[in-house]
C-alpha cells in the first residue's frame, strides 16, 4: 500500500497563496482518484477537492475559483494551489486516496493570519 505525504503548509497573510503537495511513495493513482481534505481546530475533517486519473477535478463550493488541484504523474504528486486565502482556510490539510482511503498522514498545517 502506498503512503501519501503532505507538505507545503505554512503561515501566510490573508489574500496570499500557498501550494501544497501530496507525494506518493508509489504511483500516485493506485486508486482512481486523490482527495484533499482539511480539518480546522474544533471542527470535523471536510473534503476540499478531488482529481481523478483522467484529470477531471471537483471542488467543494467554498474553494471554487480560489483553489486548483492538479497532478504530476511523473513526480507521483498531486498539488493543491491555494489562492486568495482567508483566515477561514486555516486548518491541517490532508490528502488521501479515493474512493478507498488509505491511512491518514500527518497533514500539513496552513495558517492564514495577519
Amino acid at each position: 500500500q502506498v503512503q501519501l505525504v503532505e507538505s507545503g503548509g505554512g503561515l501566510v497573510q490573508p489574500g496570499g497563496s500557498l501550494r501544497l503537495a501530496c507525494i506518493s511513495t508509489g504511483s500516485i493513482f493506485t486508486t482512481s482518484a486523490i482527495d484533499w481534505f482539511r480539518q480546522a481546530p474544533g471542527k470535523q475533517r471536510e473534503w476540499v477537492a478531488q482529481i481523478n486519473r483522467s484529470g477531471t477535478t471537483f471542488y467543494e463550493e467554498f474553494v471554487k475559483g480560489r483553489f486548483i488541484i492538479s497532478a504530476d504523474i511523473a513526480k507521483n504528486t498531486v498539488y493543491l494551489q491555494m489562492n486568495s486565502l482567508t483566515p477561514e482556510d486555516t486548518a491541517i490539510y490532508y490528502c488521501n486516496t479515493a474512493p478507498t482511503q488509505s491511512h491518514w498522514g500527518q497533514g500539513t498545517q496552513v495558517t492564514v493570519s495577519s
